[in-house]
């Protein structure tokens, strides 16, 4: 009858005692992580909550207007906005040569 009373599988207890400690210490760990994060992002949101408004930017004040400002032909301004988009290298030799072929009406 002795052998009934007699602890089985001392190991086996052992074992499941060091899985469950296991999982709880990274369970404690990960929710020590979690706060931290928490904290940080807490005290983030109060400090641009807090912070003040910015000043309002005064508009600049308007360019004395020109006397008399000479009138350019439309096809020469958009000859020359062809010409700076040329530049820039937005476009070809070809396309550029065929839009100002077009404006020009050759």
């Amino acid at each position: 009858m002795g052998l009934f009373l007699r602890p089985r599988r001392p190991m086996m207890r052992l074992a499941a005692g060091a899985a469950t400690a296991g999982i709880a210490y990274h369970a404690g760990k990960a929710h020590s992580e979690q706060q931290n994060y928490n904290e940080q992002a807490q005290a983030a949101y109060a400090a641009t909550a807090a912070a003040p408004a910015p000043a309002p930017v005064e508009a600049a004040p308007a360019p004395a207007p020109i006397a008399a400002a000479p009138v350019q032909d439309p096809t020469t301004a958009e000859i020359e906005r062809l010409a700076t988009l040329h530049t820039s290298g937005v476009l070809t030799d070809a396309e550029f040569t065929a839009a100002k072929a077009k404006l020009l009406g050759i």
